[in-house]
């Protein structure tokens, strides 16, 4: 079941569990529902408490379906673009392996989140091949975004420890 959010283009998918003797079979995504093309899938592996984001990739923006295949996380995405109502707006929400959900996130997001459990696998469908040449991320604490984060003690890759405010983000980019 696909449930739309305040975010135009970006849904929530709650997946069904087919559950027997011998565990579950899930559909993650199925083109007639998004009509998308998923050309690049992901995959992460994370221990409690590691953030990652809000990255973005400004010349070739993909857009991702985020599931959890192991684990709980605490997903973000923040609205860059500049047409849209809901510009400069954070969607957030929950993904585990127990609740089911996915949610595609459109292109023209900055995408982040941090993890709850003990272990975390992540997988990401995306609509364009990583273009590290115009990768950029928005600082995770920036106050005009104002996330606020599940926990305080976070473990964060330098690089985005080094991100920029949202305000950067507009003067350089928008």
């Amino acid at each position: 079941m696909i449930k739309k959010t305040k975010f135009k283009d970006l849904i929530v998918i709650n997946k069904d569990k087919f559950k027997d003797n011998r565990g579950y079979f899930q559909e993650i995504y199925k083109e007639n529902r998004i009509k998308r093309k998923f050309p690049f899938v992901v995959m992460s592996y994370s221990k409690k408490n590691v953030l990652r984001g809000l990255h973005i990739q400004r010349k070739k923006p993909q857009g991702k379906i985020v599931s959890v295949l192991k684990g709980q996380i605490y997903d973000v995405a923040l609205d860059l673009r500049k047409n849209s109502s809901t510009f400069g707006k954070v969607f957030k929400c929950i993904l585990s392996a127990k609740n089911s959900k996915s949610i595609f996130i459109p292109p023209g997001f900055a995408h982040g989140f941090i993890t709850m459990d003990k272990e975390n696998i992540v997988i990401y469908s995306c609509t364009k091949y990583r273009d590290k040449k115009s990768e950029t991320t928005i600082i995770y604490n920036d106050k005009n975004v104002n996330i606020k984060w599940p926990s305080k003690k976070m473990i964060i890759s330098s690089k985005d420890k080094k991100g920029i405010t949202f305000n950067e983000y507009l003067n350089k980019y928008i």
